[in-house]
């Protein structure tokens, strides 16, 4: 995750829809997957995937669900607080 994107979402009450994007790009790129590869899975179009990713579009639990489903994690991974990188000493 980019030091501009970590620090947009360290604010004390972060913006749900910023964590989502955040964590939806870092499981997507994980698996190698493009926009495409992603919206074909979970049952959505590309263009959706794009507008989540940009922080657009403001998506139901239902849409939720199946980026999640398709990712093969749990629906509130999708929303969790990514962690801090350790610092090593």
């Amino acid at each position: 995750m980019s030091t501009a994107a970590r620090e947009k979402l360290s604010k004390r009450r972060p913006d749900i829809r910023a964590v989502l994007a955040v964590n939806l790009i870092a499981l997507r790129g994980s698996r190698g997957w493009s926009q495409d590869a992603l919206a074909l899975e979970a049952g959505v179009h590309r263009t959706f995937v794009a507008h989540v990713e940009r922080q657009a579009r403001n998506i139901s639990l239902d849409s939720l669900e199946k980026l999640a489903a398709a990712l093969g994690v749990q629906t509130c991974e999708l929303l969790a607080l990514p962690e801090a990188p350790q610092r090593k000493l």
